[in-house]
């Protein structure tokens, strides 16, 4: 195979693997958008703010699956191979998310309706546990010698458009129908179509190669040993965790409650709110790879730490100016800062990751520690801001989460080398 046609088929392999990365995050994306809506519709309550918090606390339920689903199909992702793992994780979206969509209000059928919401985010939440292990894995594996960190970058960019289709269906659907078609039925359009997209990454996602790595490994371990692999490399998936924490609180902080705490802390209009979240996804999608690249030629260490110092050092007083006087303009400038930094930060971190983890347990370590983070910080971030809000009073509070992210990210990156050395 020529120089070019091994490089076209790379290309296909990303794009193809990253699919239902995208169709992974969309999911997410929509129901943190149309918290609000959701919360009102299954969380019916007499207190507005009960009935947010509620929903909001539901999405992140959903991370809780995350570390069970990390260890049982990580571990069954590095016994059986990357992409049949990916296809089963496919199918486990498919199915929360569904359950998510066609689901009855609460006033059609009362309890059963948060019942069975909640369900189809734990479900959902139990595939993504090693959906980005799972891609960030198999895109380390087919990376060109010396480029890896521009690969796995594409594990995080390839979110970014699902930020960006999630917002501008917001957008679209906030300019077509009126507030109360909004609240009572157009949530689910965004979701449905999700649902409408499964059936077609599911097919390019099927015709995805095992990694040449993967393949050549001589044995390849069991339920059991992985677990008793992860047990004794325990500290390196716990630092794994911490440098994960600062990139999930970032994330989710600048999408998906970026359109709560616009409209609900800010009063700023819905559609402002969307416009942002769609630019920092827009932003992100560009800067990710660059920074991988970047991080290729620097060394990933430099950059966790500028990016976290960088955070620690700005993270409050950004979101002290923005709440002074809150303006579109202004919840502009401040996402797009803190995008700069999470991309950079990411771009390095998710490649460290892949590298820093024990290579029998690579998908399972790496997802492992993620989920953690998520499950324990970055999950929750919208539900732990809106309650620090409404508990503090002060609509800059979300800062000083953010800061408090950085310096534990900033701790890791500090420690992670003498634990790798050991491990």
């Amino acid at each position: 195979m020529d120089n070019t046609t091994q490089a076209g088929s790379k290309l296909s392999n990303v794009i193809r693997v990253a699919a239902g990365n995208f169709l992974e995050m969309y999911d997410f994306m929509v129901y943190g958008y149309y918290a609000a809506a959701i919360g009102r519709t299954f969380f019916p309550s007499g207190n507005e703010f009960a009935s947010l918090m509620l929903s909001l606390a539901t999405f992140g339920a959903g991370f809780l699956m995350r570390p069970l689903g990390a260890v049982v199909l990580g571990a069954y992702i590095d016994r059986k191979g990357r992409r049949e793992g990916l296809i089963v994780t496919l199918g486990l979206m498919a199915v929360g998310t569904l359950a998510i969509a066609v689901t009855p209000s609460y006033a059609a059928i009362g309890i059963l309706a948060p019942i069975l919401v909640v369900l189809g985010r734990l479900v959902q939440g139990f595939s993504a546990g090693v959906e980005l292990g799972g891609v960030s894995v198999y895109l380390a594996e087919i990376a060109t010698p010396g480029r890896k960190g521009f690969y796995v970058a594409w594990q995080s960019a390839s979110q970014q458009p699902a930020v960006v289709l999630a917002a501008g269906l917001g957008i679209l659907l906030n300019a077509l129908l009126s507030k109360a078609d909004m609240q009572a039925w157009g949530w689910r359009i965004p979701l449905g179509l999700g649902c409408l997209l499964i059936p077609f990454v599911y097919l390019i996602r099927r015709s995805l190669p095992e990694t040449s790595e993967f393949l050549a490994k001589v044995r390849r371990p069991s339920f059991g040993e992985a677990m008793r692999s992860l047990g004794l490399n325990w500290r390196i998936v716990g630092v794994g965790a911490m440098l994960a924490t600062m990139t999930t609180v970032s994330f989710y902080l600048i999408t998906a409650y970026t359109p709560t705490f616009g409209q609900h802390a800010l009063h700023l209009a819905a559609v402002d709110s969307l416009i942002v979240t769609a630019s920092v996804g827009a932003l992100n999608f560009v800067m990710l790879p660059v920074m991988g690249a970047v991080s290729d030629r620097v060394g990933r260490r430099p950059m966790l730490l500028v990016c976290t110092l960088l955070a620690l050092a700005t993270a409050y007083p950004a979101m002290w100016w923005l709440a002074s006087a809150p303006s579109f303009a202004r919840l502009m400038m401040v996402e797009l800062w803190f995008a700069l930094f999470y991309a950079s930060y990411n771009g390095a971190m998710v490649a460290y990751l892949t590298e820093i983890m024990p290579p029998d347990v690579k998908t399972a370590g790496f997802s492992l520690a993620y989920s953690l983070a998520t499950a324990l910080f970055g999950g929750f971030t919208p539900a732990i801001c809106t309650w620090l809000i409404e508990t503090t009073g002060n609509k800059a509070i979300p800062g000083a989460w953010l800061s408090f992210a950085a310096v534990v990210g900033l701790t890791a990156a500090i420690i992670a080398p003498r634990l790798k050395q050991r491990a």
